[in-house]
């Protein structure tokens, strides 16, 4: 039961770090948290150990647990990491694509496309980019493409969060009916000039 509270708590916090409302030196309190969902102490250190393994938080001695600082020269590293693991990502999800992985990748993008505000562009965007790659199978790949992902989107909100505007993408669009085509090459070369366009 503590695993879904913890969860629930980490997802709820990710989310208040990634989009700026829990800014970068907070300090993040067992206690206020604790109250706020209503659990026990256990899992709201369990969620406090998962923000600092997925670089949202830090912890110092006798300083408690803070967001972590967004540091504005790490988005180069992180834009030419997503290219590389991403495009690597799709490259072997290729030769296991079934017909279930390009009708779950459309209607991700169809979901992405109708967000109404920036929070859930973000998140269904990184869902987007997930179920695309979701069928190479390797787990730890995908759990550190799935870092760079919260990486650049706290550095999406901090910088582009004013100039949002709802729109289609077409890039998404373009990987899809790539997928459908089973054209590797035109796939990872499409989800590379996506990736890059961010800078």
């Amino acid at each position: 039961m503590s695993a879904t509270i913890a969860d629930t708590i980490y997802q709820a916090l990710s989310e208040r770090i990634i989009t700026g409302s829990l800014p970068a030196g907070e300090k993040l309190r067992q206690d206020h948290i604790a109250r706020e969902f209503a659990a026990s102490h256990v899992p709201v250190r369990e969620a406090l150990l998962r923000l600092e393994a997925h670089g949202l938080a830090v912890s110092e001695p006798r300083r408690g647990t803070r967001v972590s600082a967004l540091n504005p020269a790490e988005i180069r590293e992180v834009i030419e990491m997503r290219v590389s693991l991403e495009v690597l990502a799709l490259t072997h999800a290729f030769p296991r694509l079934s017909q279930e992985d390009i009708v779950a990748a459309d209607a991700a993008r169809l979901a992405c496309d109708a967000a109404e505000d920036m929070a859930s562009w973000e998140r269904l965007n990184r869902a987007f980019h997930q179920v695309i790659l979701a069928p190479c199978a390797m787990p730890r790949l995908l759990s550190a493409i799935s870092d760079l992902h919260i990486a650049a989107a706290r550095h999406l909100f901090a910088n582009w969060q004013h100039q949002w505007t709802r729109r289609a993408d077409s890039d998404h669009a373009a990987i899809v009916q790539a997928m459908a085509r089973r054209d590797a090459a035109g796939a990872c070369e499409i989800l590379r000039r996506h990736l890059r366009r961010v800078r």
